[in-house]
């Protein structure tokens, strides 16, 4: 499907300089694109490659002023913001591209479900009993929902995605290939002897409107209760979310975070990847956790923290500076010990 310079530049209410008529049927990255491709321009450490581009339309800010000419077969849209408009593009283009709404074979979806309109079923899903799908949700193959899930509308479930019992998925949520939600919590109580008994995990998951989960996550149901994940949480590839855990608003995490059980992690939180936080504590609104940091107790106050356990970031890069000189000092250390002790043999001999 193909678009002009002045269709697109009507969706985003931008100005084109160059040609209207210019026609793109593909997205491209500024430095790769070829004749036919739509770019933009939006972080000035990437102007350079407008000069040289083969895109045929680039976005760019309202701001940008070409230094030098431009292709002359290069049609700018500007807009008051490049890199917002173009994602939203992106966003129009991957609803072009969702599944027709059918329901594949062979699938097995159980009498007492009930499945909205427009809604794509891929092979090999297993809906079970007493099973609600919103409107225009895209269930892919070998999903499985099971018995008295909820699922709200618009929302996808990408391939081997596996929706525990009980569990209610809200609106407009995209949950990633391999993906578990209410799966058990790492819950046993050992006896006098030190062997285990497993504690029955009866609660669920509860993930409200606008999240999305990367592949390969594991979310457990609450022992009692329910593990929240809340409104518009972002969550990357590889992360483990315990039982009981409450994720606040809009908070995001990298790959590879691993969260224990009952921890509550305020709104608007960065998580860096492959950060561990420990159980049972609270992590104040807007922190920021710097990568492979330890998170040991609460944190009361919104900062940013990094190392194992987390402390404030300048106060980790002095210690790290110091760090980086003990080998130094060490040898000083030693240097001036011998010293010492030439000096006191010295005043020994007679």
């Amino acid at each position: 499907m193909e678009f002009t310079a002045a269709q697109i530049a009507a969706l985003l209410d931008g100005e084109v300089i160059g040609n209207p008529e210019s026609a793109v049927n593909a997205l491209a990255k500024i430095e790769e694109g070829q004749e036919g491709a739509l770019s933009f321009l939006s972080n000035p450490k990437y102007e350079t490659y407008i000069y040289t581009t083969q895109s045929s339309i680039c976005i760019v800010n309202n701001s940008f002023n070409p230094v030098k000419p431009l292709p002359a077969t290069l049609t700018l849209i500007k807009v008051a913001d490049a890199y917002a408009c173009f994602a939203k593009l992106l966003s129009i283009y991957d609803s072009m591209n969702k599944k027709e709404a059918i329901i594949e074979q062979p699938s097995f979806i159980h009498e007492s479900a009930q499945v909205g309109d427009n809604v794509y079923i891929g092979a090999f899903a297993y809906i079970g009993a007493n099973v609600s799908i919103g409107s225009n949700c895209q269930i892919h193959p070998n999903v499985v929902i099971s018995e008295n899930a909820i699922i709200g509308d618009n929302t996808t479930l990408y391939p081997s995605v596996n929706i525990y019992k009980d569990c209610k998925i809200g609106n407009n949520c995209i949950i990633h290939a391999g993906t578990v939600i209410g799966s058990d919590g790492f819950g046993f109580a050992p006896d006098e002897m030190g062997v285990y008994s497993k504690i029955p995990q009866i609660g669920n998951v509860v993930i409200e409107d606008d999240v999305e989960i990367g592949s390969n996550c594991s979310v457990d149901r609450a022992t009692m209760g329910s593990t929240f994940i809340r409104k518009g949480v972002k969550i990357d590839n590889l992360c483990q979310i315990a039982h009981n855990v409450d994720i606040d608003q809009h908070t995001a995490m990298a790959a590879q975070v691993g969260i224990a059980g009952s921890a509550k992690i305020g709104k608007h939180v960065m998580i860096g990847g492959q950060t561990g936080i420990a159980g049972h504590l609270s992590i104040a609104d807007h922190t920021k956790i710097v990568a492979q940091s330890g998170i040991p107790s609460t944190v009361k106050k919104a900062d940013t923290l990094m190392g194992t356990p987390a402390i404030p970031i300048n106060d980790y890069k002095r210690s790290h500076f110091g760090f980086r000189k003990l080998p130094s000092l060490i040898r000083t250390i030693q240097e001036l010990e011998n010293k010492l002790n030439e000096l006191l043999h010295k005043n020994q001999t007679p």
